[in-house]
């Protein structure tokens, strides 16, 4: 069955960030995963956790500026030392939380300029060598361009591609089936296909990214596949509650805890 992790950034957030926590335990969520802990000190975002009782699933390196409308630096010529730096302040929330896994924003830049292509080989091997050192994984998430339009990495083949060049043995696909969807279709049989280098998977209804079974994929036939296929990491729930979150959760009551 399927571990689920609730996204903290897009569920339940009726509530202030830090009273999310105790709402996704009360709904049956056991791991959690969110885009950021960096408005908070590591130390209180592990306090959450722990209050909880829950596994810290994934969560993003630092993105550069948020608020200005930067969507990650890993692609950004030039931003090589800034990169570096934010590399350390993930591993130090990492520590804290406990976290096995970090995913790294590539940026808003043309994916076929080829100093963006070098900056990001770059930092995926700066961060996936830093990170094994603690015994993490690092992932890379292919975006689609509807919803973060310009991002850099939005293919899942060339995803793999850099995953295979590398061969770094923590350096993994984040496979989020509503990004996969969107950018090529053809959602069960890929993800047959690059399970061997899947390291964390998310989920959301096509198109509208509500509820998982909302729209126009068979998340349960998905979830059953990944069951067969032998996926044991999180599944992290990136939707967009169409209400309440609460009110939704009728998908996950076969898989609670």
């Amino acid at each position: 069955m399927p571990r689920f992790a609730a996204n903290l950034t897009m569920m339940f957030n009726e509530r202030p960030f830090l009273d999310r926590f105790a709402a996704a335990a009360d709904a049956g969520f056991t791991a959690v995963e969110f885009l950021f802990p960096y408005d908070f000190a590591p130390d209180v975002v592990a306090a959450k956790l722990q209050a909880a009782g829950l596994t810290q699933a994934l969560f993003n390196m630092p993105p550069g500026d948020w608020a200005a409308g930067e969507r990650g630096i890993a692609a950004l010529p030039g931003r090589e030392a800034e990169f570096d730096a934010n590399v350390d302040v993930a591993l130090t929330y990492a520590e804290a939380t406990g976290v096995k896994r970090l995913h790294m924003m590539a940026g808003l830049i043309a994916a076929d300029d080829a100093a963006a292509n070098a900056a990001y080989r770059r930092a995926a091997i700066f961060a996936a060598e830093k990170l094994a050192a603690k015994g993490l994984d690092l992932v890379l998430e292919p975006i689609n361009g509807r919803d973060m339009p310009g991002y850099f990495l939005n293919d899942f083949d060339k995803a793999a591609a850099l995953i295979a060049e590398l061969k770094l043995p923590n350096l993994k696909l984040q496979y989020d089936v509503y990004h996969r969807q969107i950018l090529h279709g053809d959602v069960l049989v890929s993800l047959e296909a690059m399970m061997p280098i899947v390291g964390h998977v998310q989920i959301a209804s096509v198109p509208k990214r509500n509820e998982p079974n909302t729209g126009e994929l068979n998340d349960t036939a998905i979830f059953a596949a990944l069951d067969r296929l032998g996926y044991d990491g999180f599944v992290g729930c990136e939707y967009r509650p169409a209400g309440v979150t609460e009110d939704g959760l009728g998908w996950f009551a076969p898989y609670r805890g």
